[in-house]
């Protein structure tokens, strides 16, 4: 009978009547940083801190307060939230000719980015072999971007220059006419706006065209030339997708490079050329902001600006992946 009852007892059925009830689990339970993991983290932290705050200061804070000028006849001098007119400055700006004009011209002058695409790629093709000098030759190819924007500007106003420029001097020596008004004409001041600004952005193109070359192996050239495939079908069925990553870099930056264009027209067309033929979103900008002193004008226009900025560098990352390709 005590035996039963012993057996009755440790019986698990018995043994869980008598066990009491457990709370429902709150998940796992969080561990404790140990120590070396602490310190790990706040130095983490501490070097995360100085680009973030970097990014509030100079990035954030202009954005937002960009914004807020923009809603205000804020002229720099008064209380900007003085006069505030809310969209009014945007509805101006949308109809205005001159705004219309710039954008036009800032769009023309991007025509030297695939331009300047295509030649840096063919000329990094060329040098992208070992002969004698050819580091002195990438060398000098890449001088014009380290050099002051400034600088070259005024030189190439003298390249320019309709009296006794270098290119209108070639061209009376060798047909003796009268050379082109580059700078003067609506037309041809476009035309030297690009030229100057694809010679002035080519070194960056080769430079990185020729990592991207040097990155391919040379096994698809050796197996695609065993199976017959021609230099142009090499280029065109290699070289050109498997660069895809650099033209997409050279591209994005391009463009945003590109609808910020100002010191070039500032320096070599200072007055926005014959009725505004030069001038871009950037420099009517400048003007409306610090020449007619409409800095609440000046503000839309810029916030306008980036929006539009920022709509095509996100449609060209959303279609990147139908023709960038990489080695993966």
């Amino acid at each position: 009978m005590i035996e039963s009852k012993v057996r009755r007892e440790e019986h698990p059925a018995n043994k869980a009547e008598r066990q009491p009830e457990q709370k429902p689990s709150k998940g796992p339970a969080k561990k404790k940083m140990g120590r070396a993991a602490l310190i790990e983290h706040r130095w983490g932290l501490a070097f995360v801190a100085p680009p973030f705050i970097g990014f509030l200061i100079f990035m954030a804070f202009p954005i937002v307060f960009a914004f807020v000028a923009s809603l205000t006849k804020w002229n720099g001098m008064n209380n900007m939230l003085d006069r505030v007119v809310w969209f009014e400055n945007y509805a101006k700006l949308l109809t205005d000719e001159k705004f219309w004009k710039v954008l036009g011209n800032t769009v023309i002058y991007m025509i030297g980015i695939p331009i300047g695409m295509v030649l840096g790629l063919v000329i990094a093709v060329g040098m992208n072999r070992k002969i004698r000098g050819i580091k002195v030759l990438r060398t000098l190819y890449y001088v014009p971007v380290v050099s002051s924007l400034v600088a070259v500007a005024i030189l190439w106003m003298w390249v320019f220059n309709y009296d006794f420029g270098l290119l209108n001097s070639m061209i009376k020596f060798f047909t003796g006419q009268k050379g082109i008004n580059w700078l003067g004409d609506e037309f041809w001041v476009k035309v030297s706006m690009i030229i100057f600004m694809v010679w002035k952005g080519l070194g960056t193109s080769i430079i990185l065209y020729l990592a991207g070359l040097q990155s391919i192996p040379r096994d698809y050239y050796e197996a695609a030339t065993i199976d017959g495939a021609s230099s142009w079908n090499l280029f065109r069925h290699i070289t050109v997708p498997l660069v895809s990553p650099v033209t997409f870099y050279l591209l994005i930056t391009g463009l945003i490079g590109g609808f910020q264009v100002f010191v070039e027209v500032l320096v070599m067309v200072p007055t926005g050329g014959l009725d505004y033929s030069a001038a871009t979103v950037v420099f009517y900008l400048y003007e409306k902001a610090f020449g007619s002193r409409q800095m609440g004008y000046g503000a839309a226009m810029a916030f306008l600006l980036a929006i539009l900025i920022f709509i095509i560098t996100a449609i060209n990352f959303k279609a990147q992946d139908k023709w960038v390709k990489t080695l993966d």
